[in-house]
């Protein structure tokens, strides 16, 4: 990106002076961060959280990064035939589609986006929920197949990784336990980030979106709800004000806080260097959520 000739070096210095007391709040503390949707396949959107991150970690963040893998899942399915069932917005998980799920998630994409972290001068450890029985998990009562809910989250291996100065880069495949014992689940990749963050006691869990953030009105932009205390977003979604798809992102965000994270954010993707944006500005952008 193009160094813009219209800032001067006091703006430039300004807004380095507006980040330092971010910085020094969030230095040595741990944020996870959910990656997915849009900044996941847009190349420009991708080298740019991929800089945040680096960054992050610079700083002294202990970051993480969990991510999910739909677009990806669905193109390799398509290639060898393989038509998607959906379960109330879940994917139905068969064993075939399982392994592509595992092949795609925990071997490819989470091996670019390590090569990636590295490539921008970050240091990344690759890992997914089976490596060191980093998520444990039970199989969803229902009709979803291989599809499961964390029920153990083992830190051990996060924080050796980021202690020895690693990004973990975690994808969202666990280990099975149960009548699944030793088989591969497929995880919901926000949810697994909210249970990561609440075993971490981390300071943060930023859910990357491809929308703008909460909206009181799906139809106004301007009608984003900035900062939201809990009871405010339980009171929404007992009038029906909160749309069918943000609810489980707000769900993520409430598990989040059970477990002890201090604020949650749902952010748009779509917008270049949205991390740093949120982290280290005073402005923020997206939907903070808290107690």
């Amino acid at each position: 990106m193009s160094a813009n000739v219209n800032v001067s070096h006091q703006d430039r210095a300004a807004l380095l002076i507006e980040a330092l007391p971010y910085i020094q709040q969030f230095r040595g503390k741990t944020v996870v961060v959910k990656y997915g949707g849009n900044a996941m396949t847009n190349e420009d959107l991708k080298a740019a959280v991929i800089q945040d991150i680096v960054l992050m970690s610079c700083l002294g963040i202990r970051t993480v990064l969990v991510h999910g893998g739909g677009p990806e899942i669905e193109g390799m399915l398509k290639r060898v035939g393989k038509e998607s069932r959906f379960v109330n917005g879940l994917r139905y998980t068969d064993e075939e589609t399982m392994e592509i799920v595992q092949m795609v998630l925990a071997g490819k994409l989470n091996k670019d986006i390590t090569a990636l972290v590295q490539k921008a001068g970050g240091r990344a450890l690759g890992l997914c929920g089976i490596d060191g029985g980093l998520l444990e998990a039970r199989r969803i009562s229902g009709d979803l197949g291989l599809v499961g809910e964390v029920v153990k989250v083992n830190t051990e291996i996060i924080h050796t990784s980021l202690n020895e100065g690693y990004i973990p880069v975690i994808s969202s495949v666990a280990y099975g336990l149960g009548e699944d014992e030793g088989a591969s689940l497929n995880i919901n990749a926000d949810t697994a980030a909210a249970q990561i963050a609440a075993a971490l006691g981390a300071e943060k869990l930023l859910l990357m979106t491809d929308i703008q953030g909460l909206l009181r009105n799906v139809e106004d932009p301007s009608s984003l709800i900035k900062t939201a205390r809990r009871k405010d977003l339980e009171d929404l979604k007992k009038e029906g004000a909160l749309s069918k798809g943000m609810i489980p992102k707000v769900d993520c965000c409430f598990l989040a806080l059970d477990g002890g994270v201090k604020r949650t954010h749902i952010i748009d993707g779509r917008e270049p260097h949205v991390l740093l944006i949120e982290l280290f500005s005073d402005a923020g952008i997206g939907t903070m959520i808290e107690e």
